[in-house]
């Protein structure tokens, strides 16, 4: 991990989100820094392939039968990531 360039950083956390990391870290024993590295790329960055699950894609009806197939690339206009990997 050491030899991808990082940022240093500062985050406050509330005290029972802080002591879930510290008592994870513990469990894998790990550092907290590589258990919140690790939460957090979760969360960001894509799965392999590139593509996220949008678990709000299907709520409502748009009345247009091609809004289902069509939903990546309505998502890659309206969020302007037509284009990028």
């Amino acid at each position: 991990m050491y030899g991808v360039d990082m940022k240093r950083t500062t985050l406050m956390l509330p005290d029972d989100l802080a002591l879930a990391i510290e008592r994870e870290a513990r469990r894998r024993s790990s550092s907290i820094a590589k258990v919140t590295r690790e939460a957090l790329q979760e969360r960001f960055n894509p799965p392999a392939g590139g593509r996220r699950a949008v678990p709000f894609a299907n709520l409502g009806r748009s009345d247009h039968r091609h809004t289902a197939r069509d939903m990546e690339d309505l998502l890659d206009e309206e969020w302007g990531r037509a284009g990028r990997p």
